[in-house]
């Protein structure tokens, strides 16, 4: 039997260089609380080092979490992808980092980029700056991601940047994708606008969270028949 959840699958922790410093995976669990949600996923910038703190501590809280990541493809588009468990995303993140860009991340210009035991405690600092393009093509990032067990979506299409329609004016058929990230789907679907991907896509609504406060309300459901990854795939897929 299916049931409304109440999701955020795209929040950022203090290993992207955009994301708060108060932005850690205690600080994210216990928000997403305190907001009543019951399924989240982090998914920082073309990493998933903080994904197995991250897990810990929502397992500890008796949340539903998946690790993830928000993958910048070649053409600067924004994908997020999600993974069934701990091993499959920390395969696909060592594959990301080996095909980005060799430039040293740059604290004082963009940035921080921590990674954090269960304990909040930082134990490094990635070096490689994450917010740049890694070499991955949209048409090669649904299979790649499909080969490590995941799945993956377009991140905030209704963006003026960093998004599938801004950067190519379409959602390439080719690569298959069935749910798209929308930001502001009162504004973008207004007055019947963009009926054709209301019609053909799930569509989803996440906070793209980089401070703790911008963490999705308990306001946008999924209908799962699991809570975990499972469920997803089958409501997604």
């Amino acid at each position: 039997m299916k049931r409304a959840v109440p999701y955020d699958l795209h929040i950022h922790s203090c290993l992207s260089p955009c994301g708060d410093a108060d932005m850690t995976v205690n600080n994210i669990v216990n928000m997403a609380l305190i907001k009543q949600l019951q399924l989240i996923a982090l998914t920082d910038h073309n990493s998933c080092k903080n994904c197995p703190a991250f897990l810990k501590v929502a397992q500890q809280a008796g949340i539903a979490a998946l690790p993830g990541m928000e993958l910048t493809t070649e053409e600067e588009i924004h994908l997020v992808c999600l993974f069934p468990a701990l091993e499959n995303a920390m395969e696909f993140d060592r594959m990301v980092h080996a095909r980005l860009m060799d430039i040293k991340n740059r604290p004082e210009i963009f940035g921080e980029q921590l990674i954090l035991d269960e304990m909040d405690e930082v134990t490094g600092r990635e070096e490689t700056l994450l917010v740049g393009a890694s070499s991955i093509g949209i048409s090669e990032a649904p299979g790649l991601v499909r080969a490590y067990g995941g799945l993956c979506f377009p991140a905030h299409i209704d963006r003026q940047s960093y998004s599938v329609l801004s950067n190519l004016g379409q959602i390439p058929p080719e690569c298959g994708f069935c749910t798209v990230e929308v930001h502001d789907p009162l504004t973008f679907f207004a007055d019947g606008a963009n009926a054709q991907i209301r019609a053909g896509y799930h569509i989803l609504t996440n906070s793209d969270a980089h401070y703790l406060q911008d963490i999705a309300e308990p306001e946008q459901f999924l209908h799962l028949e699991q809570l975990d990854f499972s469920g997803l795939a089958g409501a997604l897929l």
